[in-house]
């Protein structure tokens, strides 16, 4: 049987949080039912972040309130901070886990969060005693673990950090995100090879952009460190809205045929996907 890949969908949040065009509330629904048809293991569904930064999530609780319960995929909404906790609790979905994040580059910090690395670990450390009491799981982001737009090249010392500080509030597992898409093959390596001595595989995501075109030879050397968790978004939706010139999560069809080629299981129907897909491009396009 074939060693099996979890494909951790992130296009109705990481993918369509930049988009121009305001998207309903019943468009956004309509693409995560196939989502969650097509056998994705998890999917990101939204955010409780601020409207005003981020105006495309402001309808998060509405996507919740009109999503369909009936199916095995887990769920996740990105909550940076008491007042997203708050709005996530309000609503009693049946989430099955909430994301928080940081960036393991000051600079990103402070202009993604307003604040360093240690604030925004102080920031998030109610949020995980909110959901640890709560019984709700954690899932943790660190941002440009190779390069950032405004400090450059990121050491791996510093990603180990970063992770420390996550799993000092929550052994939670965390996704390993190439934000702005300049990671290599060496230099995701070398990041690994440093984070693997903190925290096994198991516990590990690869969240790769595609800007520089190498984020499936980056999954590739993941898979190679052991890695089984991979996030990526349906058409190659999305990109980071305080990452300049950073469009292009790696698409949920190219990861899917590139593990399976190389004798990984997805359980992706890819004929659901390809309608997930089509749905995703009318967004981009609309």
């Amino acid at each position: 049987m074939a060693e099996s890949v979890a494909i951790y969908e992130v296009g109705p949040r990481d993918g369509l949080q930049n988009e121009a065009r305001v998207i309903s509330v019943a468009e956004k629904v309509a693409l995560i039912d196939l989502l969650t048809r097509s056998g994705v293991a998890a999917l990101e569904v939204g955010a409780f972040v601020s409207p005003k930064w981020v105006p495309q999530m402001a309808d998060t609780a509405e996507v919740l309130a009109a999503m369909s319960w009936e199916h095995d995929c887990r769920t996740s909404v990105l909550v940076p901070n008491m007042r997203g906790w708050e709005g996530f609790r309000a609503t009693g979905a049946p989430v099955s886990e909430i994301a928080v994040f940081i960036s393991a580059s000051e600079g990103f910090s402070r202009a993604n969060l307003n604040c360093s690395i240690a604030e925004s670990l102080e920031r998030l450390a109610p949020v995980v005693v909110a959901a640890v009491e709560a019984g709700v799981e954690l899932r943790g982001y660190i941002s440009c673990v190779t390069d950032c737009p405004y400090d450059g090249p990121v050491a791996p010392e510093a990603v180990v950090e970063a992770v420390r500080g996550l799993q000092g509030l929550s052994r939670m597992p965390v996704s390993l995100g190439d934000t702005i898409g300049a990671g290599r093959p060496e230099t995701v390596r070398a990041m690994l090879e440093a984070v693997l001595e903190v925290l096994p595989a198991d516990r590990l995501a690869g969240h790769f952009h595609d800007t520089g075109g190498r984020a499936l030879g980056n999954i590739e050397v993941a898979l190679g460190m052991g890695l089984r968790v991979f996030d990526s978004s349906v058409a190659g939706l999305g990109g980071c809205p305080y990452a300049p010139g950073a469009p292009g999560n790696v698409a949920t069809e190219a990861v899917v045929e590139r593990v399976e080629a190389l004798g990984f299981a997805t359980g992706v129907d890819g004929g659901v996907l390809a309608e997930a897909g089509a749905v995703a491009r009318r967004m981009r396009s609309g």
